[in-house]
């Protein structure tokens, strides 16, 4: 560009929370915003916020906002307006014409020279981030990414297979640094081959799908991040681009999940021979008649989340928990089959209000965050395979899980003529923006009687 005769301005650059844009998990995004000439350009961070963590007064992230998630995306939010900003005055000291797309532009070759990340290296690093907030579900599922794109690659190069396991993370640095891949090998011949190569191995198309989409959210992000060309996406954003991968080509259909009423007394009437079968069964109803609760939030109760005790039994009355995956607060009152199960466990979990409700975690030796998430991770198998055996034992054909139970107490209330509504807000669906809205409209009574259809 030619030197202007005049002393060429600065763009002013500002990262700021864009609630024009509401994510699917409820959430709103961190955008870089560019000024310039009267023209604006916006940045993806990749970072977004529940709107109960921003003050939209003050402008900025409410302090109740979990450590050291707040710490870290603060320090994210700074580096993506420093970037940019050192982009602009790089610009206006040397005084070259420019616009909003130049200090983009700017930006984005300045990162890439900075930071040279690799495909599995950057799903290890967004697992982390997931998992330093709080949101292990999250990070779980972009780590088993990491692990089959790990082997695939191997297979692929006939290298070595990647370490697994604990205690192996100097074995696995050192593998990355020789086998990870660059953000432009993951092209349409790369989806292709690997999805081949999954269903080579039985997978569901229910699994394909979710691999699918993850991979694409992890591509998404390296391209805001500037990690990633967006000529290189290999996955198909419009109609015309059908040489492109279709993630919605995936059957996610699924066949009967939702057991029916007699089953379910069929399960409840078991008398369960192993200490591992009562914790089972005791997951899938206490799961079905409260509300839904998925494993992951389950298995974090504490007792300090149980309140009132009634009359006559001395059981908790309601539940008081936060989600994991949206960070929803739930408070609801426990019909007496649930309230039965937790008093059960009391003798046997109970020592301070911050123990944990179900043997699944000790809050000696689970104390990090990736500790919870392997230790849940592991006894969610457990109890699965368990399930499935007093199904058998039980006469139910379809295959017990704990997303059964979760299903059966949405269909159950469904078939009781309850409204889809007051079912979304009771099992925490944050799916559709405009649905989460008027769904915190209904009062908690209104769930509560629902409730009662499942007895």
């Amino acid at each position: 560009m030619a030197t202007t005769e005049h002393k060429e301005g600065k763009a002013t650059v500002k990262v700021v929370y864009y609630t024009y844009k509401t994510l699917a998990d409820g959430t709103h995004p961190f955008m870089v915003r560019i000024t310039k000439d009267r023209k604006l350009k916006y940045i993806a961070t990749g970072q977004s916020l529940h709107p109960k963590y921003w003050n939209p007064l003050k402008k900025e992230v409410r302090k109740s906002y979990p450590e050291p998630g707040r710490d870290r995306l603060l320090k994210k939010l700074a580096e993506w307006e420093a970037q940019y900003s050192g982009a602009a005055d790089t610009l206006a000291e040397d005084d070259e014409q420019h616009d909003v797309l130049a200090v983009a532009a700017k930006a984005i070759e300045g990162r890439k020279a900075a930071r040279r990340v690799k495909l599995l290296a950057y799903c290890d690093e967004l697992s982390a981030g997931y998992l330093k907030t709080g949101q292990s579900g999250n990070a779980t599922v972009y780590r088993d990414l990491r692990n089959q794109l790990a082997k695939f690659i191997a297979s692929e190069a006939n290298a070595p297979a990647p370490p697994t396991g604990r205690g192996q993370a100097d074995a696995w640095a050192k593998w990355l640094s020789v086998h990870d891949v660059p953000f432009d090998r993951v092209n349409v011949s790369f989806c292709h081959e690997w999805e081949q190569v999954l269903r080579a191995t039985g997978i569901k198309e229910i699994t394909l799908s979710l691999r699918f989409r993850t991979l694409r959210a992890v591509l998404n992000q390296a391209i805001a991040a500037g990690l990633m060309k967006a000529t290189a996406y290999p996955f198909a954003r419009t109609v015309a681009e059908k040489h492109k991968l279709q993630v919605g080509k995936f059957d996610v259909s699924t066949g009967k999940r939702a057991i029916s009423r007699d089953e379910l007394r069929n399960l409840e009437s078991l008398t369960p021979a192993t200490y591992r079968h009562r914790l089972a069964k005791d997951v899938f109803l206490f799961s079905y008649y409260g509300g839904g609760i998925n494993f992951v939030d389950l298995g974090q109760l504490r007792w300090r989340d149980l309140a009132g005790l009634t009359v006559g039994t001395g059981h908790p009355e309601r539940l008081h928990y936060v989600r994991q995956k949206t960070g929803g607060r739930f408070s609801l009152r426990l019909l007496a089959p649930a309230a039965a199960i937790v008093a059960g466990y009391r003798p046997l979990t109970f020592a301070t209000p911050d123990s944990y409700v179900f043997p699944v975690l000790d809050t000696a030796k689970h104390v990090s965050p990736a500790q919870v998430m392997n230790r849940l991770h592991k006894v969610l198998g457990q109890v699965n395979k368990d399930l499935k055996e007093l199904g058998q034992l039980a006469g139910i054909a379809t295959p017990l899980t704990t997303y059964v139970a979760r299903h059966t107490f949405a269909t159950t209330l469904k078939q009781a003529g309850t409204q889809t509504a007051v079912i979304s807000q009771a099992m925490g669906h944050k799916s559709e923006a405009v649905t989460a809205v008027y769904l915190d409209s209904f009062a908690s009574n209104i769930v509560d009687s629902a409730f009662e259809q499942l007895l």
